[in-house]
Parts: structure tokens; C-alpha cells; sequence
């Protein structure tokens, strides 16, 4: 991924933090001459490894399932995203661009076949994604041996980090004053994505020292 100086996120508590907040990622392998792309949640345990690892499992119908040993794998998080209009920063000689949040992040896979091990990840699964709820679902007993049954369709793998990057895109390259411009007027937008964006900014600005406005 290009990432500017300006950009780069590299505080690894950050992009985990981001990680786990935008779980749900793409992941793109290489097969004779030709990509392919899933589209799944992957858990991540921050204690293995210098950077952490990440978790899965597809259906063992999908082709990808048979790429993802023997080559460096590419997951990408995508986080909040938002136009940004020129005429927001009131200046001239300025253009239209796009602000958003990504990760990039680079590793090797090992596959989980053992049903012991399968149950455990699909346990991690349910844990991790019900633990916003009201009431925690979690797999009834009864229903223990129907999961028991589907455990043949999947492939569960873990995916040992070797690089992650992380690109935050959130008009650094402006000058205070400008940032708070289109701060503003990203808070007048109606979209979710747009307010996200906002939010991130703001708090960018705040972490650099830059919450009050300054002419450059």
C-alpha cells in the first residue's frame, strides 16, 4: 500500500485496536497467475508473536481454502470513508480527495483441521461478536451436535502477522485551520461515514496539539 509519511499510522496498539474495531476484512490470495478474494471476520490475539495473529475459518467449498498455505497472504480492514470537498478548506488552489482509515496487513497461515480446534475458534467467533449484545448468545447444548455436523464443511487457520501497515488518511497535510474546516462541514453531512470521519479527525487533532486553529 503507498502510504505517505503524512498518513502512516505505525503505533501497533493502534492497528490493533482498529483491527479488532473493523473485523470484518477482505482476504486476498495469489493462484496461478490469478487473485482471489474473501470476504470474512478474522479475530485477532494480540499475544502471538511480535505483531499477533489473526484467526479464521472458511467453507472448505471455497476454492481460496486450498490457496492459503505456502504464500504470504494480504487481509485487508477497511475503516470510515468520506468525500472531501475542495470548497470546504475556503482557500484557492486546492482539490478534491478522499479521506478514509485502512490496514494492510501481511502474513503465513497455518490450517486448523483438528474438530477440537475448529470448535474452539468457532467459540472464539460467538464470544468475541456476542459480547456487544444485551444477552450473550452462546450454543445450546442441544445444539452441540448439529455444530459437531457442520465442523467437516469448514477450515479453520491462523495467520501469523510479519507486517502491518496502516494508512489514516485525515488531511495531515493541512494546515490546522483547514482541518478544522472540513472537520465542520463533514459534521454537517448526513452519512455516518462522513461523521466517523469527523470524529477521527478531531481527534487526530487533538492528539497532535492542533485543536485550535492556526494559519500557515
Amino acid at each position: 500500500m503507498y502510504v505517505p509519511s503524512s498518513f502512516a499510522e505505525t503505533e501497533l496498539k493502534t492497528l490493533h485496536r482498529f483491527i479488532e474495531e473493523h473485523s470484518f476484512a477482505t482476504l486476498i490470495t495469489n493462484a496461478e497467475g490469478s487473485s482471489f478474494a474473501s470476504h470474512l471476520p478474522l479475530l485477532l490475539d494480540r499475544s502471538v508473536g511480535e505483531f499477533g495473529q489473526l484467526i479464521g475459518h472458511l467453507a472448505k467449498a471455497n476454492p481460496q481454502s486450498d490457496q492459503l498455505q505456502n504464500q504470504s497472504l494480504l487481509m485487508i480492514f477497511y475503516g470510515p470513508h468520506a468525500y472531501i470537498s475542495p470548497a470546504w478548506y475556503e482557500s484557492d488552489h486546492t482539490v478534491p480527495t478522499w479521506n478514509y482509515q485502512a490496514v494492510h496487513v501481511y502474513g503465513s497461515c497455518t490450517l486448523e483441521t483438528d474438530p477440537a480446534q475448529l470448535k474452539r475458534i468457532l467459540d472464539q467467533y460467538v464470544a468475541f461478536y456476542e459480547a456487544t449484545q444485551p444477552v450473550p448468545w452462546s450454543i445450546p447444548d442441544s445444539d452441540i451436535d448439529f455444530v459437531d455436523s457442520l465442523l467437516p464443511a469448514i477450515v479453520g487457520f491462523r495467520i501469523q502477522i510479519e507486517r502491518i501497515e496502516g494508512k489514516f488518511k485525515l488531511n495531515q497535510n493541512h494546515s490546522a485551520e483547514r482541518q478544522q474546516k472540513v472537520i465542520n462541514a463533514l459534521l454537517r453531512q448526513t452519512g455516518e461515514n462522513e461523521r466517523a470521519i469527523a470524529a477521527q479527525m478531531q481527534a487526530n487533532l487533538h492528539q497532535s496539539g492542533n485543536d485550535s486553529p492556526s494559519r500557515s
